[in-house]
């Protein structure tokens, strides 16, 4: 049996390397790029990312159409972070700018709160809230991830897959067919971060 081609989409922003190992320790063969012909001939594709809505949704630019017409061949698609926030319809980080709008919802800023330190950042729990999605296979009830975040993604409980408390309840992770997305970072998240991974390369 082949292992599957995993692409990790590379425009410029994110740490790719621990995505790479991450993914790689999960069995599959990963591959860093940013041309459009071999993220279409991908099995599956992660994209990583930290730093601002606006910017990398600039930089995704090129690739942007390629990724799209992926999703829409049924392909695997796995958003991290950044990633995550990018799969939104829209962010009000530094203005309102469009996302991808491959899952519906939008990103917003962490209210102000008394002693709640923002970005929100490092272990916390999260519970699934969609216990028979093939992404959390062989994980249940709440597990601990690791976050570093500003902004976290609202939507509705129907593309709400795990949910985390942190200031307020927000989705942690959501998902949309063939589209997920982590806001926590599974390739620094123990034995439970690359279960996700190992799932999420099994759904090829």
């Amino acid at each position: 049996m082949h292992s599957k081609n995993v692409v990790i989409i590379d425009y410029g922003l994110g740490n790719l390397r621990s995505v790479m190992r991450g993914l790689e320790a999960a069995g599959a063969h990963a591959t860093i790029t940013g041309v459009p012909e071999e993220i279409a001939a991908a099995d599956s594709i992660v994209l990583p990312g930290v730093g601002a809505f606006h910017e990398g949704m600039e930089q995704l630019g090129p690739v942007k159409d390629t990724l799209c017409e992926a999703v829409r061949d049924s392909v695997p698609l796995l958003g991290i972070c950044l990633g995550m926030q990018m799969l939104m319809e829209s962010s009000e980080e530094h203005g309102t700018y469009q996302g991808l709008g491959l899952v519906p919802g939008s990103v917003r800023r962490f209210p102000q709160e008394p002693g709640m330190k923002v970005p929100h950042m490092g272990w916390n729990t999260v519970r699934l809230a969609q216990p028979k999605n093939p992404l959390f296979d062989g994980l249940s009830g709440e597990q601990y991830m690791y976050f570093v975040h500003s902004y976290y993604a609202t939507t509705t409980p129907a593309y709400t897959l795990t949910e985390t408390d942190y200031i307020l309840p927000f989705a942690s992770s959501v998902f949309s067919g063939n589209v997920y997305g982590t806001q926590f970072h599974p390739e620094k998240s123990g034995a439970a971060g690359l279960r996700i991974l190992k799932n999420f390369v099994g759904l090829v």
